[in-house]
Parts: structure tokens; C-alpha cells; sequence
């Protein structure tokens, strides 16, 4: 016999659903569109912590960093308008990262609606191109219904963001309705005849090679592909920024397909007869804006495996399309026979020396070399330390040069967005504070979203940032010299002095100037009682790990 409900306050119904659905972190810049929200949180801060941060922005990136840790929606709180578009920059990199999150928006009351109203914005206009599913509720009493459906959302087939507006009378009134259970997470299987094929597909090739990547992955999904590919000796890649898909010491790993590869292992994925791409959609940086691998038919047999039916076939024409989830598939394809003398192994051996050669630092111009700072790092940190970045040629030196050993020990955006490092790092610390967390940052994409600063000091978050400065926008400036020579314009920085702005903060900065000066500089960072900010001054020649603004600006002029 059902009990009776009590009335509450939609903002309690709200909140009340969250804590059902396991939410135990929030992140918000706090709205009066949503107060209602924010009492409900506070009836439930025993069970849900609330992380009122700087910039709706970084609060919404935060979220999506939480997602990609734990495969659980993070959830992030803004108000209309305003709230909601700065925090659209992170709805697009979820949805470009394939990462489970549900943003909550307070909007205008249902009777001012329609009037442009101060700050109101149509939300399912603006996120409906942007997210899995955007929607408005109406009723109160619908409060546990629509919430359901949006975490089921978020984690179904490719994970991806959810936008619920909600009108802030809406969260005032009091409704009788009973909560829900807890969403289930639910995947497709691949079926026995898939497996056969793709196991007969490998019986027919000389050169095949995995590609891991995309979203929906667990350390179990891991760890099953890992027994898949060490059974049968297969090599492996991984897709643009998911390099910690598999342990980068491991000796079937064979680097990273993405911006700045590897061109042995270009040529290696081009002379392949056979592809097995795991959760990755094969997108433009990934394939080199598709010239990497052909399409809409590669000219290597490729098996495609994505837990989003419509994926498959949505650019590529897959000889053997495969709808699973991750770990489904992970766990049927450990579980496979696998051959006792692979013809391949010579191939997969050859493939791991290009990538450990590859691995290997030379010198750039300037007293600071971020190819020996790496293999420092690379040396130093342990296993499950966290690496946080976010977009700029400075992170052409991390993705290089670090070996990523552990799921989710990489948080970077395949979405390309600058100022993503910080709030990750913020993030990673909530959520693993017993980890050691690192972000990279250039000059200008720490700027983006450094007034977090003032979170991770309210919070008491150690974290170590590195701050890569060179005093321009690098990888735009790149691409002047590439394409007109010497006519730099818009390009150039004028940088605050990092270091005070840490200790402003609350925090300890250090200037780090020559190579043999970093290692000590972060060993007292480590050592630290609070976070730390080391700025790294390079020499504005060195943009990026294979050549110089120099270099680039005559190979320029002599083709002009």
C-alpha cells in the first residue's frame, strides 16, 4: 500500500531526486533564479556537497571533468541567461567528449515567460543543437519524472549533456508527488555472430591495428580491453586526448592518433589492412581531417565498435559495425579464443620501437626545455598522478612526452576548448584528494579561467599549476607564420606577473627559468602545505616540439 507524500517545495523535489540518483558533488555559481535549489541543498549537504565556484564556465567544466572521472553525470547549477551561455562552452565539450552531465538552469517564472523577460533565453532553442536533450519543466509534479529521464539520457548509448531549465516559480511551488527510483545504466551487447566475424577478420590480416577511444569507458572496460589485446598481440592507438585508455608503458601501446602524430605511426595506420576502432567516431582530429583514413570506405577493412547505433555508419562505412557499450564489449572480446603465433606480432613489436623512439626529447631554443621537463615529470610522478590541460601548443609537449598510466589519469578536452585545465584540476582534486593532480596551462588559456584560483584556495584543494608562458596566443601565431609569413597580428600577450597573482590567492608561486631549475622548484611544490603555481618562461621560438617560429615562417616564404 503506497504511503502518503507529503508536500514539498519543487527546489526540495529537485534536490531530493539528485541525492536519489547518487549525486554526491554540485558545482554552481549560486542564482536567485534557483534559491529554492540552494535550500533544498542545503536540507541535503550530509549527503551532497556544494562547490560555489567563480564563473559559471569553469563551474559547468568542473562537472564535465567530475563525468569523464567517475562516468556519473556531474551536475552543474547556473541561472538564466547569462548563467546558462557561459556555462554552454562546457555542454559543448561534453557533448564533443561524449561525457555524461545534467546542467540545471534556473529560469524566469512560467508567467513572465515568452516576454523576453529580464535575462530569460529560450533553452531549448539555444541547447538543442548542443545537447543530447534539452527540456523545460513545467509542473512541479513532474519534477522526478523528467530528471530520470535526464540522467538516464546522459548515460545512455554515447553519454552526453542534459539541459533542464527550471522556471523559478516552479521551484517555489509545493507539490504531493512521490520521487523515483535511481537510474540504470543500460548498453548494448555485441553479439556472438559480430564476434566470430571480427575474430575471422583477424585471421585474414598481416597488419591490423586498435584504435581505443571516445567516451562511456570504466576501469573494467579498460582492463578488459587490455586482456583483448594482449591475448592477440594487437597494437594500439589511441584517439586525440585519450591516451590514458590504455597504460602507455604497456608493450602493445603504440601512441596517440591525433594532432601531432607520431608520422611513423601515420604511415603505420595508413598501410594497416585492418582497423578495429573501439568507441572512438573516428572525427576530423583524429583522422587528420579525414585524410588519414578515407571515407566514406577506408581502404583498410575496418571494425567499427560504438555503443550509439546511429554513430555507426554516420561517417565511416564499417565493414562490421559493432553496438556496444565499452565494457560489453571489453568483456566479450577478452573472452575470446585468441591465436598462439599471430601473424602480426613482428608488425605490433616494430609499431611499440616507433613509439618509444618517438618518446625521445631533443633539444629547443631557449634555457627551459619542455621536452626534459617531461621526461622529468615522466620519471617522477606516480602512476595514478592526474594530468589536467587544456588547449594551446604548449600541450603538444604533454601529450608527447608523458606516459599516461591509468585510467583517467588524462583530463583534456577532445573538444579542443582553452581554459579547461584549471577547473579539471579542481575537479580531480574533489573527487580524488588523496591523488596528485597536475595542470598544464599556457599563459593565455590559464588566464581563461584562473579566478578559480579563489576555489581551489576556499576549498583547501593542493594542486600543482604549470604555467606555460611564451607571451602569445601560440598555436595561433603557428598558424600565421604558416600561412602569411611575418604578418603577425593579434597574437601577442601581455601577461600579469603569475606568480603574484597566485600569491595574491593565496597560493605559492615560483618563476621557473632554465631546465635544471624545475625539478627542485616542483619537488617544494610537492612538499607544500597548499596549491602551487610554477610559471615556465620559454623561449617564444619554440612552438612546438618538432620545429621554430623561425623555421616555420621560411619554409613559408619559399613556397611564396
Amino acid at each position: 500500500m503506497n504511503q502518503p507524500v507529503s508536500a514539498r517545495s519543487g527546489g526540495h523535489i529537485l534536490v531530493n531526486a539528485l541525492a536519489i540518483h547518487g549525486v554526491d558533488l554540485v558545482f554552481s555559481v549560486p542564482g536567485e533564479s534557483f534559491l529554492p535549489a540552494i535550500d533544498g541543498l542545503y536540507a541535503q549537504r550530509e549527503k551532497i556537497n556544494l562547490v560555489s565556484c567563480r564563473q559559471e564556465g569553469a563551474a559547468a567544466h568542473m562537472a564535465e571533468a567530475y563525468g569523464k572521472l567517475t562516468g556519473k553525470p556531474g551536475v552543474c547549477f547556473v541561472t538564466r541567461g547569462p548563467g546558462a551561455t557561459n556555462a554552454s562552452i562546457a555542454v559543448h565539450t561534453a557533448m564533443q567528449d561524449s561525457t555524461p552531465m545534467v546542467l540545471l538552469v534556473g529560469q524566469v517564472s512560467r508567467k513572465a515567460s515568452k516576454r523576453e523577460t529580464w535575462q530569460e533565453i529560450d533553452l531549448e532553442k539555444v541547447f538543442g543543437s548542443m545537447a543530447k536533450w534539452a527540456v523545460q519543466v513545467e509542473d512541479t509534479r513532474r519534477i522526478p519524472e523528467i530528471i530520470s529521464r535526464a540522467f538516464h539520457t546522459a548515460v545512455a548509448g554515447r553519454p552526453g549533456p542534459v539541459v533542464v531549465g527550471l522556471p523559478e516559480d516552479m521551484l517555489y511551488e509545493e507539490a504531493a508527488v512521490a520521487d523515483v527510483g535511481a537510474y540504470k545504466r543500460v548498453q548494448a551487447h555485441p553479439g556472438p555472430a559480430d564476434l566470430q566475424a571480427m575474430v575471422a577478420m583477424l585471421a585474414q590480416a598481416e597488419r591490423p591495428l586498435v584504435v581505443l577511444g571516445g567516451g562511456g569507458w570504466s576501469k573494467d572496460a579498460c582492463d578488459g580491453v587490455r586482456a583483448f589485446v594482449e591475448a592477440f598481440k594487437l597494437p594500439v592507438g589511441t584517439s586525440f586526448r585519450r591516451q590514458d585508455l590504455l597504460d602507455n608503458r604497456h608493450p602493445n601501446f603504440v601512441g596517440d592518433i591525433g594532432i601531432g602524430i607520431n608520422p611513423a605511426l601515420a604511415k603505420r595506420v595508413r598501410e594497416s589492412d585492418l582497423l578495429i576502432a573501439i568507441g572512438t567516431r573516428l572525427g576530423e582530429t583524429t583522422t587528420s581531417d579525414f585524410s588519414l583514413i578515407a571515407v566514406p570506405h577506408p581502404a583498410q577493412k575496418l571494425v567499427h565498435v560504438h555503443a550509439d547505433p546511429e554513430e555507426l555508419g554516420r561517417v565511416y562505412q564499417a565493414d562490421l559495425p559493432i553496438n556496444a557499450g565499452m565494457l560489453e564489449f571489453a568483456q566479450a572480446a577478452a573472452a575470446l579464443p585468441a591465436p598462439k603465433q599471430p601473424a602480426w606480432a613482428a608488425w605490433t613489436e616494430a609499431a611499440r620501437a616507433d613509439y618509444l623512439d618517438y618518446l625521445k626529447h631533443g633539444t629547443m631554443p631557449g634555457e627551459l626545455d619542455m621536452g626534459a621537463v617531461m621526461a622529468l615529470l615522466r620519471d617522477k610522478l606516480p602512476a595514478d598522478a592526474i594530468v589536467t590541460n587544456g588547449a594551446g601548443n604548449y600541450a603538444s609537449w604533454v601529450h608527447r612526452f608523458y606516459q599516461y598510466r591509468g585510467f583517467r589519469t588524462q583530463l583534456a578536452p577532445t573538444s579542443g576548448v582553452m581554459g579547461y585545465g584549471v577547473p579539471a584540476a579542481c575537479a580531480a582534486k574533489l573527487v580524488h584528494p588523496e591523488r596528485i593532480v597536475v595542470c598544464f596551462a599556457g599563459d593565455g588559456c590559464f588566464q581563461m579561467n584562473a579566478q578559480e584560483l579563489a576555489t581551489v584556495k576556499q576549498y583547501g584543494l593542493k594542486i600543482i599549476f604549470i604555467v606555460v608562458n611564451n607571451g602569445m596566443w601560440g598555436s595561433i601565431r603557428m598558424h600565421q607564420e604558416m600561412h602569411y609569413p611575418g604578418r603577425v597580428h593579434g597574437t601577442s600577450l601581455e601577461n600579469p606577473d603569475f606568480v603574484a597573482l597566485a600569491k595574491a590567492y593565496g597560493l605559492q608561486g615560483e618563476t621557473v627559468l632554465r631546465t635544471d631549475d624545475f625539478m627542485p622548484a616542483f619537488e617544494r611544490a610537492l612538499q607544500a602545505g597548499s596549491s602551487t603555481l610554477l610559471e615556465l618562461r620559454i623561449d617564444p621560438e619554440a612552438i612546438t616540439p618538432r620545429t621554430t617560429l623561425a623555421a616555420l615562417r621560411a619554409q613559408a616564404l619559399a613556397k611564396h
